[in-house]
């Protein structure tokens, strides 16, 4: 019997948005004549080890029953347990959670991190449920995909729309399934829970150490730098303090609410204050409104997209005015913008090492929490930093060598990884 195309195998899953599954197996096809004969496994990563769909049904605050579509995915799990976040969205899809856990796949191996790549979410609004709703919601769906989860088989961490609190609820629930307190179930937890120090500014933090590694490559200084951010959520708002803090000149940032910019550059802090009280960007003091259009048209050293994926298309890629690309989001260029950047000299430093720093220290919390034993701050982010920058330059070595774009040398380097665990593995039976 012919087997079936993974197109069609996947289709179903969203017939009518193609993206960003498509990017990913794209992205997977790119690196085959990189693979030599390990390239006999590479269509394993074009099929989810695991995908998993689960009602949730809650009842709300006015004693109504209200239902929502939950999602747990694990794409591979060669080289350790699954690990990715969970997130809490309104247009979460099947289609985008698959894409989100092949992307930790590719980005755990990159960073040489002991784990597989998972990931999970919620169709919700967040905003629209009262934090009693909210929980309920969270510890039913912790519930359904409790016999996934577990601290040697899948970890859950914060992504859009959850926190340090849906973490504390999640590892709760699992605890109490299981009969024991097992803080290692999640990371990205509460400090009093067993969460690690540095691990809510650790993404953004990472962005930002990618970014100065490339500006280094590139001959392009930090210091006096014109940035522009495109999220201003937990990644958005510490990459773009990161780059304030080092001398740079923040001169946009965009939010749900809009586009604001200043030339002279927009205090991040206050921005950060502001946001933080329930302001908007748009209503603050000392910035201009602009449109979404003029926000990517600005001229920038480093542009910084840590929103949702599939924001810089082809059309976009060929107006941009930058000198480098550092991607804060997941997945957030896709395949056909890539070669208009790549054609234009424009650096795009990849998602799967540009915002890898949350998972590094989720790797630290986890190994914290099997010990017991729990390092300072100042640990952490040395720690974070000489394996971004070490993950970076390995990087950026082979796209030399290989004559490729960073993105197709990280995943070249971890294709390789993955794929060489596969084949020691074997298949059974």
């Amino acid at each position: 019997m012919t087997q079936p195309t993974t197109s069609k195998i996947l289709s179903f899953l969203d017939p009518a948005s193609p993206q960003p599954w498509a990017s990913f197996i794209e992205q997977i096809d790119r690196v085959a004549p990189h693979l030599g004969k390990l390239g006999y496994w590479l269509e394993t990563l074009k099929h989810p080890k695991r995908v998993l769909n689960v009602a949730i049904p809650i009842q709300l605050d006015d004693g109504t029953l209200a239902h929502f579509e939950g999602f747990r995915v694990h794409h591979n799990l060669s080289r350790g347990p699954g690990k990715g976040g969970v997130r809490f969205h309104p247009n979460v899809t099947m289609n985008e959670v698959m894409a989100l856990s092949g992307w930790m796949t590719i980005k755990n191996a990159a960073l040489n991190l002991p784990f597989g790549g998972a990931k999970g979410g919620v169709r919700v609004d967040p905003k629209s449920l009262s934090l009693a709703e909210l929980e309920r919601l969270t510890r039913r769906y912790t519930s359904e995909i409790g016999f996934l989860i577990g601290p040697n088989k899948d970890i859950p961490a914060p992504d859009v729309g959850t926190d340090e609190q849906t973490m504390a609820w999640i590892m709760d629930t699992y605890s109490v399934n299981h009969g024991a307190t097992m803080t290692g179930v999640v990371t990205g937890k509460p400090i009093s829970l067993g969460g690690s120090l540095g691990r809510r500014e650790a993404t953004g933090r990472g962005v930002f150490v990618a970014a100065r590694e490339a500006g280094l490559l590139q001959g392009v200084a930090v210091k006096d730098a014109r940035v522009v951010v495109q999220g201003f959520g937990n990644v958005g708002s510490i990459t773009a303090l990161c780059f304030a803090n080092a001398g740079a000149r923040i001169i946009a940032l965009q939010d749900a609410s809009g586009s604001v910019a200043n030339p002279n550059g927009i205090d991040v802090a206050a921005a950060i204050a502001y946001v933080k009280a329930g302001g908007k960007l748009i209503d603050m003091q000392g910035v201009e409104v602009i449109s979404t259009n003029d926000f990517w048209m600005l001229s920038s050293d480093f542009l910084v997209p840590a929103a949702l994926e599939g924001q810089i298309d082809a059309e976009l890629a060929e107006r941009l005015d930058t000198k480098i690309i550092v991607e804060g989001a997941n997945g957030p260029t896709l395949p056909e913008a890539d070669d208009v950047l790549t054609r234009r000299g424009i650096t795009v430093v990849p998602d799967v090492i540009a915002n890898a720093g949350g998972v590094t220290v989720s790797y630290f919390e986890w190994v914290q929490d099997f010990s017991s034993f729990f390092w300072s701050e100042q640990e952490i982010n040395g720690r974070l930093e000489k394996i971004m920058a070490a993950a970076f330059h390995d990087v950026a070595q082979l796209a030399v060598e290989r004559k490729v774009s960073l993105r197709t040398a990280a995943f070249i380097i971890a294709c390789t990884r993955i794929l060489a665990a596969r084949d020691r593995r074997g298949l059974y039976p």
